[in-house]
């Protein structure tokens, strides 16, 4: 590592042959000492799994470049505490070949690299691109996160925050601050008779009803925008709090 520039750990959900995380690790080096930490395999849609029942293998593929055979939250903690020694000034989650929007964040191993990121202390980037018929062109979205990662590690950010960015395929109309996006859904499934009684069952494509809000990350998204959300490790339901309360009162029977 180089004295006096911040270290950026680089990791993703699409493996760590995956060309978005490659244009990304390329454009973040003007900023600060970049090590890639990445699974060694596609790991799309694993949320914020931990390995905890079998070793990982951690492999140098490449100067200041690592693949885990674990998940992205897997990478992180291995960066962390193995290769960095210490709590890195950015971690950066991408370039995800397709979006991560609304709900989807939950699902997510792109925005989980970010979380974990955040667990640990450090300012977090979960970035990803729409994906496209055409060949993707991971460019625009690795300049818009050298924006922000510039913006970042010079201000900053709240504890505990991570950013999700998603950009739009082609050229994005500018930066908007969003919030999640709410949907209904119902997932797609293919089932396949086998013997014995079994059956082989495939998760496939959801059926996806979006609600109207102008100030969501899908409707950037589809206006041409990219989507910047603030997004924290909370879920408390702060406002539903004083229902549960109700809830939980005791009875008249237990008062007595």
């Amino acid at each position: 590592m180089t004295d006096g520039m911040p270290q950026i750990l680089v990791t993703n959900d699409d493996g760590v042959d995956a060309v978005g995380l490659r244009v990304l690790a390329r454009e973040l080096t003007v900023l600060g000492d970049v090590i890639v930490v990445a699974p060694a395999e596609e790991s799309s849609a694993v949320g914020h799994a931990l390995t905890v029942r079998r070793p990982l293998t951690l492999r140098e593929v490449g100067e200041a470049w690592y693949s885990v055979d674990g998940t992205p939250t897997d990478c992180v903690n291995v960066a962390i505490s193995e290769l960095l020694g210490s709590v890195p000034a950015l971690v950066v989650s991408g370039i995800n070949n397709g979006l991560n929007v609304g709900d989807d964040v939950t699902y997510s191993g792109t925005v989980a690299g970010a979380l974990e990121g955040i667990l640990l202390g450090a300012p977090a980037l979960a970035v990803s691109l729409q994906r496209s018929s055409e060949p993707m062109d991971f460019s625009p979205a690795a300049a818009v996160t050298l924006r922000l990662a510039e913006a970042v590690l010079e201000q900053g950010l709240p504890r505990r925050t991570l950013l999700n960015v998603n950009v739009p395929r082609g050229a994005p109309g500018g930066l908007r601050v969003t919030v999640q996006a709410t949907r209904t859904q119902t997932v797609g499934t293919h089932q396949t008779p086998g013997a014995g009684g079994e059956s082989s069952v495939w998760i496939g494509s959801a059926d996806l009803k979006w609600e109207a809000n102008d100030y969501s990350d899908y409707e950037a998204i589809q206006a041409g925008f990219v989507s910047v959300t603030p997004l924290h490790p909370d879920w408390t339901n702060h406002a539903a709090l004083d229902l549960v309360e109700t809830l939980t009162a005791p009875t008249p029977a237990e008062v007595e």
